[in-house]
């Protein structure tokens, strides 16, 4: 495989920078790192992100998380391994990446269920992981990077 272009991060600094501003902003919202890890996780599984698929479980075993866990997250409905919490934050990481798929992208279940998990700045913190991930996801499908070009061990 070759990339269509440098990744864009590379192109425009000024952009990665932002980006990386964003997703500080929300680290400090009560919402668990590891948690954050399964939501970019789903995520860039979803976008077929084979970048952010490679790195985000590297980072996440970094973190503490265990490999039972990362490997079921495309399960996650049907794995024991997850918290109601956790599971809240997947299934808005899924309404919030699917936003065409359905008429009512965001249901109220769904939100309402994360809700009851996460006050108002953590849910907050929530959709910015979420559309951050979807955002660099969309960078490096469109661009065809490839997949462990960096070590992010």
């Amino acid at each position: 495989m070759q990339a269509r272009m440098n990744n864009i991060a590379m192109i425009a600094p000024e952009a990665m920078h932002a980006l990386q501003a964003l997703g500080a902003s929300a680290e400090k919202s009560g919402v668990p790192e590891l948690t954050v890890g399964l939501v970019h996780l789903r995520a860039s599984q979803i976008n077929g992100c084979s970048v952010c698929v490679d790195m985000h479980p590297r980072l996440m075993r970094k973190a503490g998380e265990s490999d039972k866990r990362i490997m079921a997250v495309s399960a996650w409905r049907d794995a024991p391994y997850f918290t109601d919490a956790e599971r809240a934050a997947l299934a808005l990481t899924e309404a919030v990446t699917r936003l065409a798929d359905r008429a009512d992208p965001v249901p109220d279940e769904i939100w309402d269920e994360a809700a009851k998990h996460y006050d108002e700045q953590a849910l907050a913190a929530l959709i910015i992981q979420i559309s951050l991930i979807n955002t660099w996801n969309r960078f490096n499908v469109a661009t065809r990077q490839v997949a462990g070009q960096w070590d992010w061990s």
